[in-house]
């Protein structure tokens, strides 16, 4: 049967008559709030576009209009402005343009001040961060940022750094336990086309897979890694291989040498997303993790993993003893309207056949799924773009009987940031007029939490070995948690190049169980910048 298969995905690339345009090179550096300015070209029934695979990129030509238009909003080119207004308002810092060549860099500023009204306290953050990139020619491109933070944080934001010695989506550091903390990192992406079916690139940052807010498959949801990405195109089909090093702070050392750092770990990924039609494409992912080192010896990159036509399941598989994780998934996009589309993934982390149809609640009937619908122009209302969205997973799910073969990167799921054992609904509306930018989310999560001592499958750091049950376990079993998140911006862009803003925001937040209750209210101002998507709801 996989035999079968491969040989028609090989067939399907061979045969594939639509004309796809030139892979693109341009790094556009992932932001949720900000890709939903994109909705429109990117979910549009009159043309096909792999919506699935983020980042994208700029140059893409079902993008590069909409982009346009949005790095140049509010400028008027009949008007000369002076230097001060124009490098404010209108243009990147320093810029320099050639024949064949373009370098822009910019400072980034994120500062805020803020009040957290239900547990009386001051928040702030001051963050100085920089960009710099560019393109040489038209096949390779290069982009970096930087930031140098410090804060203080309401107290539910402030607990999760503590615990998970990681500040969410960001980075690790040896200042997170005192009041303020300090924190830096960077990131970075080197992208090469040498002809348009294929893409390379090679980065110290995030991938993202899927259509929705969340993703089941693999999210931005942790720190930056280290990868290398190649990116094939043709016809209708595009294919992502992601070759990943990350850390695992939290893993027991092997040494007490400081020398030797934080534990490592290896992800091999290959995504195949096809546009079956230019309203209908599928994609199939699978996912392999393994520890880069044990008691025994260093084990390093494993090349068996490198193929890109080939089932990693058979390659793992072939090892009778493997230590390896291998994770399968699917992912599904209808546009059902227009300006509509209906999304979905499964992922697979582990099953038994005859157990899954028995409803026994098999400890091993290890899955998450998502489905959800969002497009733009709701209520005919230009650029209100919108989103709802259910996700789920069972107990024990991404977890493994090695913390370093789970599905994590830097303390934090590469999933989604609730682990698994829990259930999730949320919406997002979006509304841009001319420079103004307004968003809101509403989101209701439940899950289970472990008692001291026990392991009801929400952790996905706990080896799965030390579970309660074989049998009846459920979706938020352990102690019942219920999560209310609500969130309100605006803001008005002082400059598109690299989304400089004035935002106003509020957060109100209610987590409760039969332990207690926590409760943040809280409203911030800020000067921002950055595309940067900076997870607060969890």
């Amino acid at each position: 049967m996989k035999k079968t298969l491969l040989l028609s995905i090989l067939l399907l690339l061979v045969s594939s008559t639509y004309a796809q345009s030139p892979t693109p090179n341009q790094n556009l550096p992932y932001s949720f709030q900000y890709y939903q300015k994109f909705n429109k070209s990117a979910y549009d029934p009159e043309t096909k576009f792999h919506s699935s695979i983020k980042g994208y990129y700029s140059d893409d030509t079902l993008l590069v209009g909409r982009y346009r238009e949005l790095m140049n909003l509010g400028i008027d080119s009949t008007v000369h402005r002076s230097w001060a207004r124009r490098k404010l308002t209108q243009e990147h810092l320093l810029q320099f343009t050639g024949d064949d060549y373009t370098v822009y860099a910019d400072f980034l500023p994120d500062l805020q001040i803020g009040r957290d009204f239900k547990d009386s306290k001051s928040t702030w953050l001051n963050t100085r961060g920089f960009q710099f990139g560019g393109n040489v020619g038209k096949q390779f491109s290069f982009y970096t940022s930087g930031y140098e933070n410090q804060g203080v944080f309401s107290n539910y934001y402030t607990t999760y750094i503590e615990k998970n010695g990681i500040v969410p989506a960001q980075a690790g550091g040896d200042k997170l336990l005192q009041k303020t903390k300090d924190y830096s990192y960077v990131t970075a992406l080197i992208s090469y086309t040498p002809n348009k079916h294929l893409n390379l690139a090679l980065g110290y940052d995030k991938n993202f897979i899927g259509d929705g807010y969340r993703s089941v498959l693999l999210s931005d949801n942790t720190a930056p890694y280290s990868f290398l990405r190649v990116r094939a195109t043709l016809g209708s089909v595009q294919y992502q291989t992601i070759f990943a090093y990350m850390l695992d702070p939290g893993a027991e050392k092997l040494t007490t040498d400081r020398r030797l750092g934080d534990r490592g770990k290896w992800m091999a990924m290959h995504y195949l997303d096809w546009n079956a039609t230019n309203r209908f494409s599928i994609g199939f992912f699978q996912a392999v993790t393994w520890a880069d080192a044990e008691v025994e010896g260093k084990r390093g990159f494993d090349f068996n993993y490198v193929h890109p036509f080939i089932f990693l399941r058979s390659v793992e598989g072939a090892n009778s003893v493997s230590p390896d994780k291998m994770r399968i998934g699917f992912n599904l996009k209808y546009e059902l309207l227009k300006k509509t589309a209906l999304y979905g993934q499964f992922m697979f982390d582990e099953f038994t056949a005859k157990e899954v149809f028995a409803g026994n609640g098999y400890w091993a009937n290890k899955w998450a799924l998502q489905i959800g619908f969002k497009g733009s122009d709701l209520f005919n209302v230009n650029s209100l773009n919108y989103l709802a969205e259910f996700n789920t997973a069972r107990p024990y799910t991404y977890s493994h009987f090695n913390r370093l073969s789970n599905y994590s990167s830097m303390n934090q799921p590469l999933a989604h940031p609730l682990g698994a054992n829990f259930r999730e609904v949320l919406g997002h509306l979006n509304y841009t007029f001319k420079r103004f930018d307004f968003s809101t989310e509403l989101m209701y999560a439940r899950y289970g939490i472990d008692p001291e001592g026990m392991n009801y499958g929400g952790d996905i750091f706990k080896n799965y070995e030390t579970r309660v049950a074989e049998y009846g376990n459920k979706i938020g079993q352990g102690i019942g948690t219920d999560l209310y998140y609500g969130e309100l911006k605006a803001s008005y862009v002082v400059n598109p190049k690299y989304n400089l803003r004035i935002e106003l925001g509020g957060i109100y937040r209610n987590e409760s169980n039969t332990l207690g209750h926590t409760n943040t209210g809280m409203i911030t101002i800020g000067l921002r910048s950055t595309f940067r998507n900076l997870y607060t709801d969890f």
